[in-house]
């Protein structure tokens, strides 16, 4: 009896020790996250709009534009982020999948390969500040040890793959889904153009309650369909947009221009033109290349067309701003900057030739 009593004892335990080593790995933050970034959307990832507490564990900071902070679920969306900003490696900072503190990235130790999921990549990346701290993770969910620099090269080697298997996985479910809630739930007069950012957009949907109360994984699919599909959607069926090719990039500021299509702006010289995602940054190019322009353009902020620049008005100094900051809002008519300027606390209803170039760097202090 003894014996029968001790075997059960002992496989009991056997079983418990299985089920404590088959536990996933969960990247949650089991501790109030360390958020750096400014504002309301502060807990979403700027990239994909992400929760930043669900995947704590694999978050990663960095700096930008005149030392901004930003902060990722992931190293892939700091590669994609790197892509448009050049982003300084020296300023990243990751958490530690151990300790949740946030360390500096160049000298952590990264595990690829584990056999935990990604975060928005086929391959797993987490880092510890402790050597031996990785080397235990590695026992129990396998991988290699490896720098942040080899890390983040991988990342920025299967970004392509990567982005067409997160795009391949919301085209089939995360948009639809999103899209009936949005059609159901929320208010239909959201203008995912009024954002720079997903998680600007995904901050307003919740703060200013524009949805019935939803779960994260609504508010996500919500923001997705919004800030991915309808943005882009709504301006096709308006004719004479700005059309922006996805590899243009501002020849001042380097950001995509296809990304901002409320501010897009272009300069032709013939058959040649550049691409802009403001009216600021195509001002500072202006300024220093007038020779052989055929054609400006800019985009009217209400009707969302393209006009010509050089009679559009601009009220300067309003509460709105553009991808780059305190921006000019170009207007087709003078009747609709003035109600903007009304609205919007602007300081000034200018006409092209009026903008003086010292006026347009001011716009940056």
């Amino acid at each position: 009896m003894l014996f029968k009593n001790l075997s059960l004892l002992i496989l009991s335990l056997s079983l418990f020790s299985l089920s404590l080593l088959a536990q996933p790995f969960s990247k949650t933050a089991t501790n109030t996250p360390v958020l750096i970034q400014k504002g309301k959307q502060k807990e979403w990832c700027p990239v994909c709009g992400m929760s930043l507490k669900k995947f704590y564990k694999t978050s990663h900071t960095s700096q930008i534009n005149n030392h901004k902070d930003r902060q990722y679920c992931s190293l892939r969306c700091l590669a994609v982020d790197n892509k448009e900003y050049k982003i300084d490696t020296q300023t990243v900072k990751v958490v530690d999948a151990k300790t949740e503190q946030v360390i500096d990235a160049s000298s952590a130790f990264y595990v690829v390969g584990s056999k935990v999921r990604g975060t928005m990549t086929k391959v797993s990346k987490l880092a510890f500040k402790e050597e031996s701290d990785a080397k235990e993770f590695i026992k129990k969910y396998r991988g290699k040890i490896v720098s942040f620099e080899d890390a983040f090269s991988m990342a920025k080697k299967s970004l392509q793959s990567d982005i067409a298997m997160v795009t391949n996985k919301k085209e089939k479910k995360i948009y639809p889904m999103g899209r009936k809630i949005f059609e159901k739930r929320c208010n239909q007069d959201i203008d995912p153009n009024n954002y720079i950012e997903i998680n600007e957009l995904k901050a307003d949907i919740k703060k200013s309650q524009l949805c019935k109360p939803l779960k994260e994984k609504q508010l996500q699919a919500v923001a997705l369909y919004l800030f991915e599909v309808k943005r882009f959607g709504d301006l096709e069926n308006i004719t004479d947009t700005i059309k922006v090719s996805k590899d243009e990039k501002c020849p001042i500021c380097g950001m995509f221009v296809y990304k901002y299509p409320r501010w897009a702006a272009q300069i032709f010289y013939g058959e040649k033109h550049y691409s802009f995602d403001g009216v600021k940054d195509l001002l500072k190019y202006y300024f220093d290349n007038k020779e052989n322009i055929t054609k400006i353009l800019v985009t009217d902020y209400y009707s969302q067309k393209a006009i010509d620049a050089q009679k559009a008005y601009y009220v300067v100094g309003s509460d709105i701003y553009g991808p780059m900051g305190n921006e000019l809002i170009p207007f087709k008519r003078e009747s609709d900057a003035k109600t903007f300027y009304m609205d919007h606390r602007g300081t000034e209803v200018i006409h092209f030739q009026d903008i003086k170039v010292d006026e347009v760097y001011q716009l940056d202090e």
